[in-house]
């Protein structure tokens, strides 16, 4: 191939080029779909800095440490808005077909979130926040593991080093809590339970994530969490009544308590009608990287009600975590149609085809509008020919 020379004026064609590689790289990052994604996590991390906030004004002022009756006006919430929007639909999309034909999964998906929410709000009561903040980001690896092993979804390099430049920042943000002292309490032996709790309840939530992020892609939204609250309330009730009765006689219920509550809840409600909702725009992969920003919006408001100590060490651990986030929404991540979970679950009636190489990976996140609802709709006439 003929060398291309340089434009007059430009004395090497180098610098242009490597602008429009430039251009051409960071361009997912300038678009309205990138900065929807970006702030819908943002949003999904300062819901989890609400419920974190009350949940410790709760412990710390009225002596309420009480996880499961916290979640349980969340699920009933969700149950009675989403669940009553199934009902009012008709054909397949109904309550009563989904609950017949789906609604073991959901049972089970139900029993792996309400134990999660238990496990890591339960931790606090024997470990220290810096041991949280590490052990909880167990969550990210199960997401990526799973989410190649269930959801076929292969990641580029670009995807590794954005979560390796979170971890960094977060690296950070435990650093200052361990320097400013706010984590210097609990016995050993209490603390080595706290951390196995965590590390328990971060993996769970793994588990729930890409189960979430696989119903809304396949299903929709309003199903995952209308079924999801309906069992969960079921199940964090009978657990309420069995581990948490005797505490909810002995708690004083005033009026700030009970606007506590009432403020978690409304956190939780929002947080778990917004969450998926970003898992759809993106994964849910960028969503447990953006909210490791959370961490910074609890410290900023724990400057004024708990007396942290400021460090600009959060300022530039935030940055970092932002720009891992940044890196990793660089390239999208591809979705094999050729894996395991599509062959498993393709009707036995139906003719085997092999797709051509062109269509053997799909990508998700395409800047193109309606590339990747269309993919979901196909699969979902795959899945559900026969259902």
């Amino acid at each position: 191939m003929a060398p291309q020379f340089a434009e007059a004026g430009h004395p090497s064609g180098a610098s242009g080029s490597t602008w429009d590689r430039i251009v051409e790289v960071t361009s997912p990052l300038f678009t309205k779909k990138f900065l929807r994604v970006l702030l819908g996590g943002q949003l999904v991390s300062l819901l989890i800095c609400g419920t974190a906030v009350t949940s410790q004004l709760l412990n710390d002022q009225h002596g309420i440490a009480a996880p499961t009756t916290q979640s349980f006006a969340n699920y009933l919430l969700l149950t009675i808005v989403y669940c009553g929007i199934l009902c009012f639909r008709k054909d397949r999309d109904n309550f009563y077909h989904i609950l017949m034909t789906r609604g073991w999964k959901y049972l089970i998906v139900a029993l792996i979130d309400v134990e999660a929410n238990y496990l890591v709000v339960k931790a606090y009561q024997y470990t220290t926040l810096t041991s949280i903040q590490m052990l909880d980001c167990i969550t990210i690896p199960v997401v990526l593991f799973l989410s190649i092993c269930i959801l076929n979804v292969r990641y580029r390099w670009t995807h590794i080093t954005g979560v390796v430049i979170c971890m960094v920042g977060l690296g950070g943000l435990i650093l200052v809590d361990a320097l400013t002292g706010r984590s210097d309490h609990g016995d050993p032996p209490k603390k080595l339970l706290g951390d196995m709790l965590c590390l328990l309840g971060a993996s769970l939530y793994g588990f729930s994530n890409v189960a979430e992020e696989y119903a809304v892609r396949f299903y929709t939204r309003v199903e995952f969490l209308g079924m999801v609250g309906l069992f969960a309330t079921f199940i964090s009730g009978t657990q309420l009544l069995i581990l948490e009765r005797d505490e909810l006689t002995t708690f004083s219920w005033n009026v700030e308590a009970v606007f506590l509550l009432i403020g978690f809840a409304v956190f939780m409600f929002s947080l778990y009608s917004l969450f998926p909702l970003v898992i759809k725009w993106s994964s849910a992969a960028v969503v447990n990287l953006s909210i490791l920003t959370a961490d910074m919006y609890s410290l900023l408001i724990g400057l004024f009600l708990f007396k942290f100590k400021f460090s600009w060490v959060y300022i530039l651990a935030y940055a970092i975590i932002m720009l891992g986030i940044l890196v990793y929404g660089l390239r999208p991540t591809y979705q094999s149609l050729t894996g395991g979970r599509y062959k498993f679950f393709r009707n036995s009636e139906q003719t085997e085809e092999v797709p051509p190489q062109e269509d053997k990976d799909r990508i998700i996140g395409d800047p193109e509008e309606g590339q990747v609802e269309d993919l979901h709709a196909d699969a979902r006439q795959t899945l559900n020919n026969h259902d």
